[in-house]
């Protein structure tokens, strides 16, 4: 399944973000959305703060929806410098990334750190313990996509060792 995730991704059809100059710090704005085109790659809409989620994630990040199909969201994900999520879970779906600019990371339980430049990609099996965010002291946007429908669950857990994270480059 997860290989026709990205086959269905040439079709989406792009949404303008939703978010209003007053939820977002134009300041801060500013400063993420320079620092990712200094870093390379295509930067996308920073989106509105996602607060829905920062219970799950350190430090800021930010949410835009890309897409119209309920059953396949796409979201553009902005983390601010180190944010990244706590360990989790998809269970009965993959989990699919494209690094769109910045420098980041996702790391698959009982594996190395793998690091995510502009154009990588990396598919997370459904069922598979993973955290995926911006490198240290750099901001970050993935393209993340995953079918949607009954019984497709996200299964938060434990924040990701400090220690650990802080040794990535």
């Amino acid at each position: 399944m997860c290989g026709l995730l990205l086959g269905a991704m040439l079709g989406v059809t792009l949404l303008t973000p939703v978010a209003s100059a007053s939820e977002i710090d134009p300041t801060e704005a500013t400063s993420i959305k320079e620092e990712l085109t200094r870093l390379g790659g295509a930067v996308q809409p920073l989106g509105a703060p996602n607060d829905a989620y920062a219970k799950y994630f350190t430090g800021q990040s930010y949410l835009a929806n890309l897409s119209t199909d309920k059953n396949l969201p796409v979201y553009n994900v902005t983390f601010a410098h180190g944010a990244h999520t706590f360990w989790h879970i998809h269970h009965g779906t993959c989990q699919v990334l494209v690094a769109e600019s910045g420098r980041g990371y996702y790391q698959i339980w009982g594996e190395k750190p793998q690091m995510l430049l502009p154009g990588m990609t990396a598919t997370i099996p459904a069922g598979v313990k993973h955290w995926h965010g911006a490198a240290p002291n750099v901001s970050f946007q993935h393209i993340a996509l995953m079918e949607m429908k009954d019984g497709i669950t996200t299964e938060w857990l434990e924040p990701v060792d400090t220690k650990e994270y802080s040794k990535l480059k």
